[in-house]
């Protein structure tokens, strides 16, 4: 039986194998399963992994568990957030007020005076600057929004990537991100550089060469890569 293959039952409390449920357990919450094939389950023990046989990865019980990322999971215990290896011991000593699942082995965190952060997979910070909010890292850049209240993208080592910041930013999806300034939103290359003059209500990131947008006049439209419309939704 391939982890791949099992899935969630509708009402999240067990899980099911070719329509037929598995494993002859019942949980008060399931979440899917992960590489390298374990899922965050929750009974009355409290919250903690299991292998794709229901055995329990390890002995410890969580207040909640989250799935495996880059062979990490986020857990939290007593209030605070870490996380576990594939073997479910932590994978290193801090804690924090909150964290993300990682992405490309980087982590975004939250520390007790609300300032965020990345970390690699030991938990070490990659830069030393704190801010507002991070996002995760997606092909070598992450969105952050500064102490100035302005958004930014990042490389791993915390750095801007074009020294453009914005009202607020989305990733690079296919070499373009989604951002706003004072006229709206609109999408730009990694040099920070607008596609197009023009300025939505909202954007969504292009896929296969177009994108979804919406006017001010709340009508949506689909625009290619020079921001020329291609039809009316």
């Amino acid at each position: 039986m391939n982890w791949q293959d099992i899935k969630v039952s509708a009402d999240n409390t067990h899980f099911i194998f070719n329509d037929q449920p598995i494993l002859g357990k019942y949980f008060s919450e399931v979440l899917k399963f992960h590489a390298p094939g374990i899922a965050p389950v929750k009974d009355i023990t409290g919250a903690y992994h299991i292998d794709t046989y229901g055995n329990p990865l390890y002995f410890d019980r969580y207040q909640r568990t989250f799935g495996y990322y880059c062979n990490r999971a986020a857990v939290i215990k007593n209030g605070n957030w870490l996380h576990l290896n594939e073997k479910g011991e932590h994978a290193y000593s801090n804690v924090f007020s909150w964290a993300g699942n990682y992405q490309e082995n980087i982590c975004t965190v939250r520390d007790d005076k609300n300032g965020y952060f990345h970390i690699d997979l030991h938990g070490n910070r990659i830069y030393s600057e704190s801010h507002t909010y991070c996002g995760d890292f997606k092909d070598g850049y992450a969105c952050v929004k500064k102490s100035s209240g302005l958004w930014c993208h990042i490389n791993i080592n915390g750095n801007s990537l074009n020294k453009i910041e914005f009202l607020d930013l989305g990733i690079f999806h296919k070499n373009y991100a989604t951002a706003m300034d004072n006229a709206g939103w609109h999408h730009i290359d990694k040099s920070g550089i607008e596609l197009y003059s023009q300025r939505y209500l909202a954007v969504e990131p292009f896929y296969n060469g177009l994108a979804l947008v919406t006017k001010f006049n709340y009508q949506k439209i689909i625009i290619n890569e020079n921001g020329n419309q291609v039809l009316e939704v």
